[in-house]
């Protein structure tokens, strides 16, 4: 699967476009970023978050891509400063919303609770970054009138980017290639396209 194909499908499960995903295709370089929103116990948080997204069935789940070591890298090489700024504070407010919602924090709680909050919060999620885009359109409208490269749009809900960081990293992970998607070690890397190859109902994606 390529990497524009993979960030267009996040986009498309997600309902906006995947943040950061320009500099994604063009190449990540390194910035600064404050070192205590990625601590082992929130490393260890956004796996679990990762983990209710892409959970353990017959083939393993985020946490086994080490999903929030791959949100640190991201995060910090990838997002501009206001993009990592509002991922902090979603970082740093995310068990307050847990505990609001299930009386638990997030470590705390149960899958089914994991599942119950993260549901609400997808669709806070989606509310809020449509209003974002409403407020936004006339000021977007102009720029692209002019050609305005200049323009950025405010970041998206918190969890909207640890939902597109939990797709993108586990789909582009070794264990997501080989034991979520098919994957065959003689097939040559890039493939080619073929449009009239065998599918039944069912069938998984190729991970090449």
């Amino acid at each position: 699967m390529e990497r524009r194909e993979l960030l267009k499908m996040i986009a498309i499960l997600t309902g906006g476009a995947v943040v950061g995903a320009d500099v994604f295709l063009a190449g990540c370089t390194s910035k600064t970023a404050d070192a205590s929103v990625f601590s082992a116990d929130n490393i260890a948080l956004l796996d679990e978050v990762g983990e209710t997204i892409i959970p353990t069935t017959d083939s393993p789940g985020a946490k086994a891509a080490k999903i929030g070591e791959f949100m640190k890298t991201m995060v910090t090489d990838c997002y501009n400063d206001d993009q990592q700024k509002a991922f902090a504070a979603g970082v740093a407010g995310l068990n307050e919303a847990c505990n609001k919602a299930t009386g638990n924090s997030f470590m705390d709680a149960s899958a089914g609770q994991r599942k119950t909050f993260l549901t609400a919060l997808e669709k806070e999620a989606k509310d809020y970054n449509k209003q974002r885009d409403e407020k936004e359109k006339a000021a977007k409208d102009e720029a692209t009138k002019k050609m305005d490269p200049n323009f950025v749009s405010a970041p998206s809900h918190y969890y909207t980017m640890m939902k597109q960081l939990t797709l993108f990293g586990f789909f582009t992970s070794e264990v997501g290639c080989k034991k979520a998607l098919r994957w065959d070690d003689k097939l040559p890397v890039p493939g080619h396209y073929d449009g009239a190859l065998p599918y039944k109902k069912g069938d998984k994606a190729w991970g090449v």
